[in-house]
């Protein structure tokens, strides 16, 4: 089993979108043996649902947001994961921080950098769509698919899955 965590700064935007897309392209892609889940640097909106827009969004491109629970993440949450992706640099300075040990550090990626485009273009962070309006959640979305996918084929190559 590999068990991958998304994160971001509060649980409700980006890394609940990053993975809600995930599990169903790996659903997709047949790879049972990846679990995914979110967490929230911070613990402010732990226990609440998704941002209203992050849920509409996903309902508009046809993924369930609906049963999101923000969580903050944990230290020890490190011992049971294999790769942690990051939305921005601020989360994974914060995330490296908080790891005990360095090999838990170095489980800390961003999650853009599975998109080749946004390698190329040196874009690699998912900018915070809280203060923006329907299209910025709409960027948002577009740049996690793109990410997950990218992430999937790395995962199915991984596992030797086709």
């Amino acid at each position: 089993m590999i068990r991958i965590a998304m994160v971001c700064s509060g649980n409700i935007c980006r890394s609940p979108m990053a993975e809600i897309v995930l599990r169903a392209l790996l659903q997709e892609a047949g790879l049972e043996q990846v679990e995914v889940s979110s967490s929230g640097t911070g613990g402010w909106h732990a226990g609440d649902g998704a941002d209203p827009r992050t849920v509409a969004v996903l309902r508009q491109h046809g993924y369930d947001g609906s049963r999101h629970v923000a969580r903050q993440f944990e230290a020890a949450d490190f011992a049971s994961l294999d790769l942690v992706l990051a939305a921005d640099r601020g989360h994974v300075r914060e995330l490296r921080r908080a790891a005990r040990r360095v090999d838990d550090a170095d489980k800390v990626r961003l999650l853009r950098e599975f998109d080749e485009a946004a390698v190329d273009a040196g874009t690699l962070e998912v900018d915070d769509p809280w203060y923006g309006g329907a299209a910025d959640f709409e960027r948002c979305l577009r740049e996690v698919e793109a990410a997950c996918r990218g992430l999937v084929a790395h995962l199915a190559r991984q596992t030797g899955a086709h």
